[in-house]
């Protein structure tokens, strides 16, 4: 899997991934609006330092950078900063950094949209004799899995039938845990696909030119899985606020139509208030309001109603100028 997305000829180097699937920043400004309204208020509770750093882990083409950026003005004192192996695309802003690896020592917030379905597992099947194996890409299976992986799937997804699979996720736990400790003051966010022990099933699946297609490894495909949201840590810093659709809404994205009287009063701003509405319906309906938002705070307080107070116009507001969420579409 490694190798078919990050790999030379792999997807993610050779592919423009808004063009095989649609994605929350695809699909609407209104997306990086709402993430920009977190981040003015995460500015907020870190007492708007002099520099305040802005970090897209699995950046694709770094548009939703760009669009958050946008949003909040482009202040000097905000470092934007795409973490992406993909080569960096041309024409993007030269505003905003680009490299390999999240930077350590973050005081601001870190983003992860739809990286962790993309980090590399291995699938587990129970074989005829009982033990556990690692699946291999022509449908064989290979050696026993080692003591790492059976450890987390006796926790996270046990199996014990001939036949039965599991997506093992210790390398998504490791991933995002690597991420948020590159946070020393802040928020990290990771907003995907997943399951939790309610669940559990198997998800492996490829995307190809928008279809959804069985998963291939020659590096035509994206090839994703949706992740254990209840293993990702540690679970010291973990919040789980739900899904996206409660999140969003929370952060001022709603679905729902415009008044008909605005049609008579302003017909040009009703049009405007319906396609806002349409893309935030999008955003907050099924597939795409069904991703899980984790939110881990870094030695900051942040409590289960600041999401929602993040979304209030009235903390919109920061004392400090240069950092601003903005109340349009970019």
């Amino acid at each position: 899997m490694d190798r078919a997305l990050y790999g030379p000829g792999g997807f993610f180097r050779t592919h423009r991934p808004a063009g095989q699937f649609r994605t929350s920043v695809t699909a609407s400004p209104l997306f990086a609006v709402a993430l920009a309204r977190l981040v003015a208020y995460a500015d907020g509770v870190l007492g708007h330092p002099d520099r305040f750093d802005l970090v897209d882990v699995g950046a694709g083409q770094g548009l939703l950078l760009d669009r958050v950026m946008t949003v909040l003005g482009w202040p000097d004192r905000v470092r934007a900063t795409a973490v992406e192996k993909a080569d960096r695309p041309d024409g993007l802003d030269e505003r905003i950094a680009w490299v390999t690896e999240p930077p350590a020592g973050t005081v601001g917030v870190l983003l992860a949209t739809e990286w962790l379905d993309n980090v590399p597992l291995d699938i587990a099947e129970v074989a005829e004799d009982g033990r556990i194996r690692y699946a291999l890409t022509d449908g064989s299976l290979g050696d026993e899995i080692d003591a790492a992986d059976r450890a987390w799937l006796a926790e996270w997804w046990p199996v014990s039938e001939p036949g039965e699979r599991a997506e093992i996720g210790r390398t998504r736990d490791e991933a995002w845990s690597a991420a948020v400790a590159t946070v020393r003051r802040g928020i990290a966010l990771a907003v995907d696909y997943g399951h939790t022990r309610a669940d559990r099933r198997p998800t492996l699946t490829g995307f190809r030119a928008g279809r959804e297609v069985e998963p291939r490894f020659d590096g035509t495909t994206d090839i994703t899985a949706h992740v254990a949201v209840d293993s990702i840590g540690p679970a010291r810093l973990r919040v789980l606020p739900g899904k996206q659709r409660e999140a969003l809404r929370d952060l001022g994205v709603d679905g729902a139509r415009p008044p008909l009287s605005l049609a008579h009063e302003d017909p040009k701003a009703y049009v405007r208030a319906l396609s806002r509405a349409s893309q935030a319906a999008e955003l907050t309906g099924p597939g795409l309001g069904d991703h899980w938002w984790v939110l881990a705070p870094v030695a900051i307080e942040w409590g289960d109603d600041d999401l929602r107070r993040a979304g209030r116009a009235e903390h919109h507001r920061p004392a400090r100028p240069g950092l601003r969420p903005g109340q349009a579409a970019p």
